[in-house]
C-alpha cells in the first residue's frame, strides 16, 4: 500500500513497454474517447489530469482500482470473458465528471489513454476546494489516529485476522475512517488493497449501477504488512457521503498473493455517529 517513487518509475516502465519499440513515453498514450474497449487479459490505464475521488461501474463485468501510489491513474479490465456493453463514470478532484460507454473486445487497439487538460468530456459538478487542502487534511489524519474516543461502528474476523472500524470523524467535506487490524495468525499478513464501496443491500438481476467505489484522499499511518500477532490503526481519508437505507458501506481488505480477504459492513446507521474533528 505504501507509496514509493519506485513503483511511480516502474509504473512508467510498464506504460512505456506497451507502446512500439523506439516510442516515447508520451506517444504511447492516446487521447480518452466516449468509448472504451476492455480485455479480461489485458489491463487499460486511464490517466487522468486530477487525482480520482469516485468510481461508478455499470456493472460488476468492470474491475477497476487506482495504480498503487498514483492518485490519477484509474486500471480497469474485464471481470471475465464477453460481457454486454456497461458504462463507467469517473469523479475527479477538481469536480468533473467523465462519463465512458465500456465495451468487450479481448484485443483493443489501444491501452493506455491520457487527457492532459478537462476537454469536452469534463462536465462541472458541485466540489468544495477548501476539502482538498493536503497539509490540512493531514493533520486531522493525525488527530483521528490519535484521538481517545472510539466506537464499535463494524468488524469483521476471519482467518485469525481482525478488521474493525473503531473511529469515525468527519471536518469540512471530508470523513476519517480509523480502521484497526489485528492479525492473531501465525503468518504475517501482507496487505494489497484496501477499498471501500457502497453496495445495494440486495442485489437485483439487473441495474445500471450496483455499487460505486469510494476512493480513499490520504491513508495515515499506512504500513504494507501486518507481522503474526501485530496490529496496526490506519485513518482512510474519503469525501463525505451518506448511504440510503437500501444500501452499506462495504470496506473491502484483500491479501497480496493470498486468499484472506475480509469484508466488514458498515450500516447508514453507524455511518450518523460520526464525530467533528475540533479545529486545530
Amino acid at each position: 500500500m505504501k507509496t514509493s517513487i519506485l513503483r511511480l518509475t516502474a509504473l512508467l516502465f510498464v506504460f512505456a513497454a506497451t507502446g512500439a519499440q523506439g516510442q516515447n513515453f508520451r506517444q504511447n498514450f492516446t487521447a480518452f474517447p466516449d468509448t472504451l474497449s476492455i480485455a479480461f487479459s489485458k489491463t487499460t490505464n486511464l490517466v487522468f489530469p486530477y487525482g480520482i475521488r469516485s468510481v461508478d461501474r455499470g456493472s460488476l463485468d468492470l474491475l477497476a482500482q487506482k495504480a498503487k501510489g498514483m492518485e490519477n491513474i484509474l486500471q480497469i479490465k474485464a471481470a471475465h470473458f464477453g460481457f454486454e456493453e456497461t458504462n463507467l463514470s469517473v469523479i475527479t478532484s477538481d469536480g468533473r465528471l467523465y462519463s465512458f460507454i465500456v465495451t468487450y473486445d479481448e484485443h483493443p487497439a489501444a491501452l493506455n489513454f491520457s487527457l492532459a487538460r478537462p476537454l469536452r468530456l469534463g462536465q462541472d459538478i458541485f466540489h468544495s476546494p477548501g476539502s482538498l487542502d493536503e497539509a490540512e487534511y493531514k493533520a486531522f489524519s493525525k488527530q483521528a489516529l490519535h484521538s481517545r474516543k472510539k466506537g464499535n461502528h463494524s468488524h469483521e474476523k476471519r482467518y485469525e485476522i481482525e478488521m474493525s472500524l473503531d473511529g469515525l470523524f468527519i471536518r469540512g467535506d471530508l470523513m476519517y475512517f480509523r480502521i484497526t487490524v489485528h492479525n492473531h495468525s501465525a503468518i504475517s499478513y501482507d496487505i494489497d488493497q484496501m477499498r471501500f464501496f457502497v453496495r445495494d443491500a440486495k442485489k437485483a438481476k439487473r441495474t445500471a449501477s450496483q455499487e460505486i467505489e469510494i476512493l480513499p484522499v490520504h491513508i495515515e499511518n499506512d504500513i504494507g504488512t501486518i507481522n503474526s500477532d501485530a496490529s496496526n490503526t490506519f485513518v482512510f481519508v474519503l469525501p463525505k457521503f451518506t448511504i440510503p437505507e437500501q444500501k452499506y458501506l462495504l470496506v473491502q481488505m484483500v491479501e497480496d498473493n493470498g486468499g484472506r480477504q475480509l469484508e466488514m459492513h458498515v450500516k447508514n446507521k453507524r455511518l450518523a455517529k460520526v464525530v467533528k474533528l475540533p479545529a486545530q
